[in-house]
């Protein structure tokens, strides 16, 4: 989580300099290199469904990228991570089906309602709303992988959509940026942001996840919010409000009852595990 917020927070830096658009262009092209070097990724083999499934995959990918990098354009880092994880809380509530459920739902709702309050001119309302719309991305990024991660050995079918994402948002970031993606200092920082928000932290959630619980993991994920709200703080000097960090706090502690609460017998317990 650390690895991923601030790097959120560093590609944030070079927004100024060659668009949020050239940013995610190039954080995606630089990971689709790194992984596929490392996975090696066969082509061959698979059927027209499992090639639609990485399509999907790609396109959810490069929705979920695109979408928040373009609401911490507009919004700070934290807040936008809050309601980020709205998306994968609603898929954790859906697949649950258990009247608990609604309760960290409800409370989820209370952090948003409080964090309205403090007036959504502040945090500019199109950048809350491409934040909710990467949490849409976000859990559909989810039951992607798992069909993919099903039917695709070790990390291939990642580093397939990694690709496809690549290819989705590299012509509008080359009309954004132009020739100063190719720009030494701009490769290096974009490198940086791709090492920090891709490619390091799936390599560290493949290894997690072979160590823990997924529930646990999915609790420890939840933490997102404020370890994005301390990398916005260190990195872009972005300050809170009390109840702004109140907000992230309950929005927090939905996301970890959510988790908590066993599916329904017959629900699909991997999508809420994630």
């Amino acid at each position: 989580m650390l690895s991923v917020q601030f790097g959120g927070a560093v590609a944030a830096l070079l927004f100024p300099r060659i668009g949020v658009d050239g940013v995610v262009a190039l954080r995606l092209a630089i990971a689709a290199i790194v992984l596929s070097a490392v996975c090696r990724p066969r082509v061959r083999g698979y059927r027209l469904t499992d090639w639609l499934l990485i399509g999907a995959f790609s396109v959810a990918l490069a929705g979920m990228n695109t979408l928040f990098y373009h609401a911490i354009e507009l919004v700070p880092l934290g807040p936008a991570v809050m309601l980020e994880v709205l998306g994968p809380l609603v898929l954790s509530v859906a697949t649950a089906r258990r009247a608990a459920s609604w309760l960290w739902a409800g409370l989820a709702a209370t952090g948003v309602a409080l964090l309205s309050s403090t007036g959504f001119d502040r945090l500019s309302p199109a950048g809350a709303g491409f934040a909710i719309a990467a949490g849409a991305m976000w859990a559909g990024y989810i039951l992607a992988s798992r069909g993919v991660g099903q039917r695709f050995p070790k990390a291939d079918g990642l580093a397939l959509a990694m690709i496809g994402a690549a290819m989705i948002t590299l012509p509008m970031g080359a009309g954004t940026a132009g020739t100063t993606l190719l720009s030494p200092s701009i490769l290096a920082v974009g490198a940086a942001v791709a090492l920090l928000s891709s490619v390091l932290p799936y390599t560290l959630e493949l290894l997690a996840l072979r160590r823990m619980p997924t529930t646990t993991f999915a609790v420890l994920m939840s933490l997102g919010p404020a370890i994005a709200a301390l990398a916005g703080y260190v990195v872009l000097r972005q300050r809170l409000a009390p109840v702004e960090v109140l907000a992230i706090m309950l929005v927090i502690a939905a996301n970890i009852g959510a988790v908590r609460t066993p599916p329904r017998r017959g629900a699909p317990a991997a999508a809420h595990a994630s």
